[in-house]
């Protein structure tokens, strides 16, 4: 089977939204999608929602000019669980786009991960459970165009059909394994999270893979390549990543290129490096001279090797759980402790970031792991 087992119902009229939304209000769950044209705009937005309740699919057109508002009512409802497949994007964009709030959130690709499941894209999750093939030319469709074809349709009501029953079968086990309150937490603080969507600034940038592991000359470097990328995604309308990866300055930051062959090793894409590649290399070589860069930077050394043995902590607690290590704590998490360096029960209970069962569970662990640390630099 490749498909869905009922049709999907296009909501691009006043009225129908308000019907859809009626419907809505009677069920106890809602799966949960959206579409956006990120790999196509500088600045994306939501182009689709998609959801989902026993028998009926809904595709809900942000762009047909709609006031949405009747919807926001649906994901603001506690009494109403909203289901989702990897929901930190999806909350970002119904904030930022239109405001919405999102309560009693359940997310199928975070309690797979914490079962640890072997797989938790889905994908994988819909072959694996419901025989389903999903169709990879649409990874990466332009969802802002219009009109949208029959078969892209189908495949955006395919990410939320078998959301529901795939909830259902991970509850159970999430219950078996006695892990149920631990999910409910890691869900309660994605449900809480902004993820920022903005490409740009000092908070984007403090969020790029390896940036604390950079020297401050590495660093300084890479933050002029950024401000020159973001100057032509902007230009050209595009999302930053397709000018230059984040990989690809991180290495050059590193790396720093002396010629235009040494450049393109580095990844740097040759058709940009033909016209782009002396001003690069010339950034490079300026960019060690540039003032500190703006915003909040965890790279104190004493916070950073914190921050090492709670990380080494957390990957030996995954392992033995078979699950992925930041189910247990997320980064941002392993930050603060290690900014915080708590000391006492209480000092952990000032956390607001450590939820209440992450504390009664890791919280004696992650105080032993520090005080290990002190005593060892303590006697050095």
């Amino acid at each position: 089977m490749d498909g869905t087992d009922s049709s999907w119902v296009l909501i691009d009229r006043p009225d129908a939204l308000l019907q859809m939304v009626e419907v809505l209000r009677a069920h106890r769950a809602v799966a949960v999608d959206t579409e956006s044209n990120s790999f196509y705009a500088y600045y994306h937005r939501i182009c689709l929602i998609q959801l989902s309740v026993p028998g009926t699919d809904y595709i809900v057109d942000p762009l047909a000019g709609l006031d949405l508002s009747p919807l926001g009512e649906i994901f603001a409802d506690s009494r109403i669980q909203k289901v989702f497949h990897a929901a930190e994007q999806d909350i970002a964009g119904l904030w930022e786009d239109f405001g919405f709030r999102v309560t009693n959130l359940f997310d199928t690709m975070k309690a797979a991960r914490i079962l640890g499941w072997p797989h938790a894209g889905l994908a994988d999750l819909l072959w694996e459970h419901f025989g389903v093939r999903t169709d990879k030319r649409y990874q990466r469709y332009n969802w802002g165009q219009r009109p949208l074809s029959p078969e892209a349709l189908r495949y955006a009501a395919l990410d939320t059909h078998y959301l529901i029953p795939l909830r259902d079968r991970q509850m159970e086990e999430l219950r078996r394994a006695g892990r149920l309150e631990q999910a409910a937490e890691a869900f309660a603080r994605l449900a809480q999270a902004r993820a920022c969507r903005t490409p740009f600034g000092p908070e984007a940038f403090w969020r790029i893979r390896s940036v604390h592991t950079l020297t401050p000359a590495e660093r300084a470097i890479l933050w002029r390549l950024y401000l020159w990328r973001d100057e032509i995604a902007r230009e050209r309308d595009i999302p930053p990543f397709r000018v230059v990866t984040n990989e690809v300055l991180v290495a050059l930051a590193r790396s720093r290129p002396r010629t235009l062959e040494e450049l393109i090793a580095q990844g740097f894409p040759r058709s940009m490096a033909q016209r782009y590649g002396r001003i690069v290399l010339d950034l490079i070589w300026r960019g060690k001279d540039v003032p500190p860069v703006p915003g909040v930077c965890l790279t104190d050394r004493d916070v950073a090797a914190r921050y090492n043995a709670l990380r080494a902590w957390r990957r030996r607690v995954a392992e033995q759980r078979g699950a992925d290590p930041d189910t247990i704590l997320p980064r941002s998490v392993l930050w603060t402790l290690a900014e915080r360096n708590p000391t006492t029960w209480a000092d952990l209970e000032a956390i607001p970031e450590l939820g209440a069962w992450e504390r009664e569970a890791w919280g004696p662990e992650i105080l032993a792991v520090l005080r290990d640390l002190a005593e060892v630099a303590s006697d050095s």
